[in-house]
């Protein structure tokens, strides 16, 4: 029986209940901001400019600014340019070597994080359409790169010429040769190497391969595309003389004084340096000859500025300003501001 003198069991507690708790908003991640544009827009200037208003580092996006030891045909940014503003992504190899679109990404993705754990904006500005894209939409999941098979297409193009290889390609590969120049060097070789590495077609690869490395953030592309084209052709043309005043052919001279480099590498085939090194090969000479590299030279740039303006006509989502207009800085300052919320 039941003690009597026991005390009486205290009731159970009630159960506190409470509210189920409210999903916290993720914050949203800043926009990534690339400002493009073909050659001779001013791209550059423009990033300086609004460098002095906002608290900026520039992310290079241009496969030519890479190597070292090519500054004036580059147009690369001055020692002292580099003092006032941080960029990142130039002089990150030697003309000797290979750079990627891969690389690229992932080199860019390790600068904007720097720059973002600094407290900065990262402008990404260039004109390296391919690049931009890769960023922004991803990658193909490729095969590695074969420096070994890599020099050997490069020697049979220096025996046979670039049209030969494509003339190749067009064979094993029409689809991807279809899409391409016959002078696209450095494709017509990334489509030999896949072939004879795989035994597969590079069309087929980047009709079986996954994606990579979608941006996860919201990408703000500020384009500037000049409103009359002759324009920009008379820009390209003096920027090309001044490159000439300024040392271009001395450049290329001590370039081909290394010994270690040729003709057919990424880095002699840049723009200018083609035109200049074939000229420096028939033995510099003058009159005609000399006319006709100049003219070859800014052919060739203009025909780099037309196909950039294609790849940016095929981003619908871009911001284009008139790269021709007054008030160009303040235009775009508004649109950085605009995007960044700075």
């Amino acid at each position: 029986m039941p003690d009597p003198a026991a005390p009486e069991p205290a009731p159970p507690a009630q159960l506190q209940t409470q509210a189920p708790s409210q999903p916290q908003p993720q914050p949203q991640p800043q926009p990534l901001v690339m400002l493009l544009g073909p050659t001779a827009s001013g791209k550059s200037a423009v990033a300086m400019a609004l460098a002095e208003r906002l608290p900026i580092e520039i992310v290079s996006v241009d496969s030519a600014l890479v190597y070292r030891g090519m500054d004036i045909g580059t147009a690369k940014p001055s020692a002292d340019e580099r003092r006032r503003v941080p960029h990142h992504l130039i002089d990150l190899i030697e003309p000797t070597d290979a750079y990627s679109a891969a690389r690229f990404v992932s080199d860019a993705r390790a600068a904007i994080a720097g720059i973002r754990a600094r407290g900065a904006l990262p402008l990404l500005v260039g004109g390296t359409m391919l690049y931009a894209k890769a960023l922004v939409d991803g990658l193909h999941a490729l095969p590695q790169a074969d420096p070994a098979l890599r020099m050997r297409i490069e020697d049979e193009a220096r025996a046979l010429g670039w049209p030969a290889l494509h003339a190749r390609l067009a064979k094993l590969d029409p689809r991807t040769a279809a899409r391409l120049e016959p002078n696209d060097a450095q494709r017509i070789q990334r489509a030999l190497e896949i072939l004879e590495l795989t035994g597969v077609p590079m069309s087929d690869w980047l009709e079986r391969s996954a994606v990579e490395g979608r941006a996860a953030e919201p990408v703000v592309t500020i384009a500037l595309e000049p409103s009359e084209r002759s324009v920009l052709h008379e820009r390209i043309a003096r920027r090309f003389h001044a490159m000439l005043a300024a040392g271009f052919v001395d450049e290329v001279r001590a370039l081909r004084a290394r010994g270690d480099l040729h003709a057919a590498l990424p880095s002699m085939r840049c723009v200018g340096y083609r035109q200049l090194w074939k000229w420096c090969e028939a033995g510099e000479p003058g009159g005609k000859a000399w006319s006709d590299t100049i003219a070859a030279g800014i052919a060739a740039t203009r025909q780099l500025a037309k196909r950039q303006l294609t790849w940016l006509r095929a981003m619908p989502d871009r911001q284009t300003i008139d790269c021709l207009a007054d008030g160009l800085v303040q235009r775009v300052f508004d649109a950085v501001r605009r995007a960044t919320g700075t």
